[in-house]
């Protein structure tokens, strides 16, 4: 899937090792809420079922790269995939700090958006941002993302407890 500048695209083999440092990254597992690294064979396993449907995983990865050199900077995700609700929840990461701020996460969002929308027939997306994480606020709510509710100190950090905010969006076609 092409969105202006980036391209969403299937984990391949290849994606492994990049995979293994972001994913045991824990400067990334507070957003992520991981708790422990993940092992190879895991994300090896991870990768060989992406081909599955996102009807039988309910969940669905894609690696973003920059069109223009191919260079992969992140991954999107679509988790709690729910088809007879119709909705799903969207994660987006630019691992790459010297890509960040550079419309890239936009682009995906929109991008995996479009397909949830029109492909996937989704009637709404969701997500789960803590109220510190300004740059990802501003970005969803960008985006068309409308807060609907807060957690109250519902994720604990180095500094204690911080507040989460829950966003939907809504099929623009329904």
């Amino acid at each position: 899937m092409i969105y202006d500048k980036i391209k969403l695209r299937a984990p391949e083999p290849e994606d492994l090792a990049i995979l293994y440092e972001w994913e045991n990254d824990p400067g990334i597992w507070q957003i992520s809420n991981t708790l422990s690294p993940f092992s190879k064979y895991i994300l090896r396993k991870y990768i060989e079922n992406s081909s599955k449907s996102v009807f039988e995983t309910g969940q669905l990865r894609f690696m973003i790269d920059i069109i223009a050199t191919g260079k992969t900077i992140g991954t999107i995700d679509l988790f709690d995939f729910d088809p007879f609700h119709l909705r799903a929840g969207v994660g987006v990461l630019i691992a790459d700090v010297e890509e960040r701020r550079k419309g890239y996460a936009e682009m995906s969002i929109r991008c995996l958006a479009n397909y949830c929308f029109n492909h996937l027939k989704l009637h709404q997306l969701y997500c789960n941002i803590t109220e510190d994480n300004k740059p990802s606020v501003a970005l969803f709510t960008k985006i068309g993302f409308v807060e609907i509710g807060r957690k109250k100190e519902w994720i604990r950090d180095n500094k204690g407890f911080v507040d989460e905010i829950m966003f939907q969006m809504f099929n623009p076609g329904n």
